[in-house]
């Protein structure tokens, strides 16, 4: 009796075969994703990133945790979120709407950060809730498959957490940014090298021996953890090509070279004023001598005194244009169209968005960065990434490096996690 063959799986018609087929059947495939975020773009932005670069940004859905913020709220963003919420609930019931309570401190220059996720792009957000996705996660798993679950910031951890304790057959768990102890409670931690600076002999002879049981991270990166360069993002080759499209009429007819200049705030451990304010005046002076156009762009975080001296100097200059915050946001326009940027040393993001571009960065007041920060810039540097903006810099001399691709590679370390636990993502 000749032996019976089974006919070889169909072909499906994206290609290859059936999900149901694939590594763990059709309960092993991940095809949405549960976004968790704080409210902070330059958080949130990384999970998006990370979800898009792995093909479920068709797919999410988007909760973020949320905290009371202005008047006394500003001092107590250092509780856990739930205790914050109680306290500010039994100060609201003593003293009503008080404007000690409620009112806001100074504004900073741009856009105030959207409540509803509109900045992001997002039509709604929900209030983060573990139970209603660890709920939704298990009643659609037959169905939909596995969950993947990306958050970011302090304030999402006992969420995430708490999902991936109780829900742990339904879901993979990736926390951005290190969540300072109990790694083991994520699948997956991405987080930048110079997260673990204090681990380093010279970090621990800044610190007091006394003060050293309390500094995190105490562990060197365990298997769960991918380590970066910098932050992820959402700009890789396909977005600049898009926005290099619809930006066209915007930047196509400007002189070239094009200088962008990101100029954010001061942060802990990156601390300037006007002094860097007048520094980066009078480099650009220079740069405009063989400059074709200028274009400037301030943080929400951007000091009034720095805003206000770097306007003043360049308003009504023919080769210099200043993004008022109003008109629509020309950042991924600025990345596709410049020849060369120029940013301030405080923000992480933009710099790490500027060095997935391959073009030149110049970067001002590295020097007044500190702890890991001034590791984060020893690791550009080392890599050829960035340069020190001077008074002698010309941007019609061009050079280029490999571009930053730390999204990427975290969606590649992902793919191999979930493989090995017999999941697949979906094609």
């Amino acid at each position: 009796m000749k032996p019976i063959r089974l006919p070889d799986p169909p072909s499906s018609p994206r290609g290859g075969v059936p999900e149901i087929f694939e590594a763990g059947g059709v309960y092993g495939v991940v095809r949405r994703a549960v976004v968790i975020g704080n409210g902070f773009p330059g958080a949130e932005n990384q999970c998006l990133g990370l979800v898009r670069a792995l093909g479920l940004a068709d797919n999410q859905f988007f909760y973020r945790v949320t905290r009371p913020r202005g008047g006394l709220n500003d001092w107590l963003q250092w509780l856990p979120v739930s205790v914050h919420k109680r306290l500010h609930y039994i100060v609201r019931l003593i003293l009503g709407n008080s404007r000690f309570l409620l009112k806001s401190g100074g504004a900073k220059v741009g856009a105030l950060m959207s409540a509803n996720g509109s900045s992001l792009g997002l039509s709604a957000v929900l209030e983060a809730d573990a139970k209603q996705i660890i709920s939704m996660a298990r009643q659609t798993f037959e169905k939909e498959g596995p969950l993947l679950v990306v958050a970011s910031g302090r304030d999402t951890i006992s969420t995430a957490s708490t999902i991936r304790r109780l829900a742990s057959d339904y879901v993979f768990v990736v926390q951005i940014q290190h969540p300072r102890r109990q790694l083991d409670r994520f699948d997956m931690v991405i987080t930048p090298h110079h997260d673990y600076y204090p681990l380093t002999p010279e970090a621990q002879e800044q610190v007091p021996r006394f003060l050293r049981p309390w500094i995190t991270p105490r562990e060197p990166p365990g298997r769960n953890v991918v380590l970066t360069v910098g932050a992820l993002h959402q700009v890789d080759a396909a977005s600049l090509r898009s926005a290099a499209t619809s930006w066209q009429d915007e930047f196509s007819h400007l002189p070239k070279p094009l200088l962008v200049v990101n100029v954010g705030g001061p942060t802990r451990h990156c601390r300037y004023g006007a002094d860097l304010a007048k520094q980066l005046t009078a480099y650009l002076h220079n740069v405009l001598l063989n400059c074709g156009t200028v274009r400037i762009s301030f943080s929400r975080r951007t000091p009034e005194k720095v805003y206000s001296i770097i306007v003043k100097e360049f308003a009504g200059h023919p080769k210099v244009y200043i993004w008022d915050g109003e008109e629509l946001n020309p950042h991924i326009g600025h990345l596709a169209w410049g020849d060369a940027f120029v940013v301030t040393a405080d923000s992480v993001s933009m710099l790490s968005e500027v060095c997935s571009t391959g073009k030149p960065v110049y970067v001002i007041g590295a020097e007044r960065c500190t702890w890991k920060f001034l590791d984060f810039h020893n690791r550009l540097k080392e890599r050829g990434l960035v340069r020190p903006l001077t008074a002698a810099v010309d941007v019609t001399q061009s050079w280029s490096y490999p571009p930053l691709t730390d999204t990427a590679e975290a969606a590649n370390r992902i793919r191999q996690a979930l493989a090995a636990r017999g999941w697949v993502l979906r094609k």
